[in-house]
């Protein structure tokens, strides 16, 4: 017996999400997630630890423009990374659009047991097809921190921070930061049960 052909999602598939989950389209597949709280929590942590020195150039040298949770049109794709950098000289002004057309120089995809193997698997692929230069995978929940560097069309590891430990990576190394800073808040105490 045959199988019928799939349909690939649209982006009209996209609009009918709703506004609270994550919807991406990678590889002709719908996507959709919700994002923990601690994975708010890290994301605009890690937001604040960049913005000051590498969007503003407080006690930094600046010339990137951060975004989070924006939507990119890469090829076929539709993908919304956690947080997003581009250089200005890349990205000298805010596109009129509500999505972006213009790959990032960096992203950071803030890992969970429901997106690590989308973000490892096929997004990693697209981000270094579009050129992607630099990616981070952050989890806040083991708390640690992997680097990768696009370097041709492979991506290379840097280095794995973990809790604790002053983080110094590309393409941030000027201004280091705490990993601890990532996580502000306690985990919450275990119920009885």
């Amino acid at each position: 017996m045959t199988q019928p052909a799939k349909r690939n999602a649209t982006y009209d598939d996209l609009i009918g999400v709703p506004e609270h989950l994550t919807a991406e389209i990678v590889f002709g597949d719908l996507y959709l997630h919700r994002h923990s709280a601690s994975a708010a929590v890290a994301r605009c942590a890690l937001s604040g630890e960049l913005g000051g020195p590498f969007q503003i150039g407080v006690g930094g040298p600046g010339g990137f423009a951060f975004m989070s949770g924006s939507e990119l049109h890469l090829g076929p794709h539709v993908v919304v990374p956690d947080v997003a950098g581009w250089r200005r000289e890349r990205m000298p002004h805010m596109p009129a659009k509500a999505y972006i057309e213009v790959a990032p120089d960096w992203i950071c995809e803030i890992t969970s047991p429901s997106t690590e193997s989308v973000d490892r698997g096929p997004k990693r692929r697209i981000y270094a097809t579009y050129g992607v230069g630099y990616m981070w995978l952050l989890n806040p929940v083991s708390k640690y921190l992997e680097v990768h560097a696009l370097l041709g069309k492979d991506w290379v590891h840097v280095e794995t921070f973990q809790d604790g430990e002053e983080v110094k990576a590309p393409p941030f190394d000027a201004v280091p930061f705490q990993m601890a800073d990532l996580w502000p808040l306690p985990p919450a105490p275990e119920t009885p049960a």
